[in-house]
């Protein structure tokens, strides 16, 4: 493996890895904010102690998110110089938007809600717990406008020299269809993972029988907004396969395994083989017309197959080899969808019991609905594999390769060595936040008191 790979592995080891807490960060503050809109409306007490105790996860996954989320900023210095020299002037704008305004909106609001209870009036308080929630979608458009450039290159113009993008159109950046229909997917696959979270904390409990009528309420929350959530993280998803046609044909192409041009075009359940070296793939149990639907939004859409585009690209930009790693498209792009649907449909089977009032006493439901909630983070992660490894071998589609974005100073010892760190203070990281997430999700909630009602104390924890 050359340097390049091992950047690649590195860049991708760390990203996957703190995206496992971005989705949860962000749904989790949107139904605490929620919950906590509920109790100072209604006045419930049992709203005020659900508020208190999934905001006390909401702050785990915040601090351990911040801080994998940091070493994403030093690698673009760190390994990828080349491309940071290259972009600068563009991929930087977005990048400081996020820091200097959402990140800090998200950070300075989460500790005042957290250290503000019995210091602000009710209404300014839950006033932090809603900035904190936008300050994390906020910060979600800024990332993701500058992945979406990363995807569609809009609003810019290269040097005279022709080695570095200058930003001349922010307004073209933010406006970005590719960036405006990814920003709604991320929005609604982090409600989906907050709420199947929410959902399966509330099963736990109610499956033994601990605090019910205040978890049935966390849980009925849940369902309400995972339902909705999961429909939308669909659709805004097949809508990008639509611009994914349009502007990356390639990654489209190679989702399905699609090596020569078709119309109308089928949508395989699974295939064997397919992969780079394997153009002759057996489908299994094809859908007529739905890749067409899915990738170009008609019945009869034409998909323009891996050879033809590879052919095109050579006329275009040069000999080589443009075919991303078809079996990571090819599985990824199912793994969303399948589990998309697992979701849903576990979501609707609970508002079923809800609706016949048998939810707490649903033993078989319970079990089912706790194991949900891996499904998002599988989801999320082959949704990052998809767009990122579809767009191989460029780093920004049309404009700069991979191989020439490394920092070429860099020695794969190094490189080896620092991912070795990554992994294991990652590792040490996801056990430390793994046993803590689930302590405070486990721990019985405290008895609702008259005293309690009237007051709203800090959140404390304690063993």
């Amino acid at each position: 493996m050359s340097a390049v790979d091992w950047s690649r592995l590195q860049f991708a080891a760390t990203t996957i890895y703190h995206f496992l807490f971005v989705p949860l960060t962000i749904g989790l503050a949107f139904l605490t904010a929620i919950l906590q809109t509920l109790w100072y409306r209604k006045g419930h007490p049992e709203h005020l102690r659900l508020t208190r105790f999934f905001g006390t996860l909401l702050v785990i996954n915040v601090a351990v998110g911040v801080v994998t989320g940091l070493v994403q900023e030093f690698q673009f210095g760190m390994n990828w110089s080349s491309y940071s020299r290259f972009v600068g002037d563009v991929f930087g704008a977005p990048l400081a938007l996020e820091g200097l305004a959402a990140f800090f909106l998200e950070s300075v609001f989460l500790g005042v809600w957290l250290f503000g209870w019995d210091r602000l009036s009710k209404r300014v308080h839950l006033a932090t717990i809603w900035a904190v929630a936008v300050g994390g979608v906020l910060s979600a458009a800024f990332i993701m406008a500058a992945n979406s450039w990363m995807q569609r290159p809009v609003g810019y113009q290269l040097n005279a020299a022709g080695d570095r993008a200058q930003l001349t159109d922010i307004w073209a950046v933010l406006t970005n269809i590719v960036f405006l229909w990814a920003y709604l997917h991320v929005v609604a696959a982090s409600l989906v993972t907050g709420s199947a979270v929410m959902l399966a904390v509330s099963a736990w409990h109610l499956r033994r029988n601990s605090s019910p009528d205040m978890f049935q309420r966390s849980a009925k929350l849940a369902i309400v907004v995972l339902i909705p959530a999961t429909m939308l993280a669909l659709f805004f998803g097949g809508r990008l396969g639509i611009n994914e046609t349009t502007y990356q044909p390639m990654k489209i192409a190679a989702a399905e395994g699609q090596w020569t041009t078709c119309q109308p075009c089928s949508f395989s359940v699974f295939q064997i083989g397919g992969g780079n070296n394997d153009p002759t793939p057996k489908k299994i149990i094809e859908i007529p017309h739905l890749l067409s639907v899915l990738a170009t939004g008609t019945w009869n859409g034409q998909v323009v197959g891996l050879n033809e585009v590879q052919s095109q690209y050579e006329q275009q930009y040069g000999s080589g080899n443009y075919i991303p790693n078809i079996f990571i498209q090819y599985w990824s792009m199912r793994a969303m969808a399948y589990g998309g649907v697992l979701v849903l449909l576990v979501a609707l089977c609970g508002a079923w019991l809800l609706w016949r009032k048998k939810l707490a006493t649903a033993r078989w439901y319970l079990p089912i609905a706790i194991w949900v909630a891996v499904l998002p983070f599988l989801m999320n992660t082959a949704g990052w594999l998809l767009t990122e490894n579809g767009r191989q071998p460029w780093i920004v589609q049309g404009l700069q390769l991979v191989r020439d974005a490394v920092t070429p100073s860099n020695s794969v010892t190094t490189i080896v060595i620092s991912l070795s760190v990554f992994v294991l203070l990652y590792a040490v990281l996801g056990v430390v936040d793994f046993l803590l997430m689930t302590h405070y999700a486990r721990k019985e909630l405290a008895p609702v008191t008259a005293e309690t009602e009237e007051e709203t104390p800090a959140l404390h924890f304690t063993y």
